[in-house]
């Protein structure tokens, strides 16, 4: 949210400036809070000895896994997109834009949160700290694309759907997969 409150102070005033890169900074600036707690999901259960409670549980991992990464999108993402209205003011986007930053941010962030719970069950037991953005960034590529492509195709005149369409079936894969492989990760993480 920092990042979103600075980028108007520091480029001025110049409303077509703003209301051209203000997709993308708000975008960037979901991606990196997320990059920035990536490791979170897992590493300090790994540490405690909770991940083997898991493994041993008789509930399915990857429901416990999927359980697990949707807390995590709530308490990183969710404040994000409850503040992107009024960061996306600041760059003088139409109310339907605001709107479909929204909703793109709500369709586009869980796949974010997703896909970083699968890279970080990956590099759990390597101590891979710049080896995870590694990994994800160019699973977060789409999803970034699809975002703010479709806010900027709202403020152009365009329509937005194709881009949410897309952001859609990317959540839709992301759900069926990840917590799937994240688990199976976690199985070898721990042997």
């Amino acid at each position: 949210m920092v990042a979103g409150t600075l980028f108007p102070l520091a480029l001025g005033p110049d409303p077509q400036l703003l209301a051209a890169i203000g997709p993308g900074v708000l975008w960037v600036s979901a991606l990196l809070a997320i990059l920035l707690s990536l490791q979170q999901p897992f590493v300090h259960d790994h540490g405690s000895g909770a991940l083997e409670q898991l493994l041993v549980s008789p509930h399915p991992l990857p429901v416990l896994v999927g359980l697990k990464l949707a807390a995590h999108w709530l308490a990183t993402c969710a404040p994000l997109i409850l503040a992107s209205p009024f960061l996306a003011l600041q760059f003088g986007l139409s109310a339907q834009a605001v709107g479909v930053l929204a909703l793109s941010l709500l369709l586009g962030t869980p796949t974010l949160a997703l896909i970083g719970g699968l890279g970080a069950a990956l590099t759990l037991g390597l101590r891979g700290g710049a080896l995870l953005p590694l990994v994800v960034l160019p699973l977060y590529v789409p999803v970034l694309i699809f975002g703010s492509g479709a806010v900027a195709a709202t403020a152009s005149g365009l329509g937005a759907w194709p881009q949410l369409s897309l952001l859609g079936a990317c959540l839709c894969l992301a759900i069926l997969l990840c917590p799937w492989s994240a688990s199976a990760a976690l199985r070898v993480a721990l042997e």
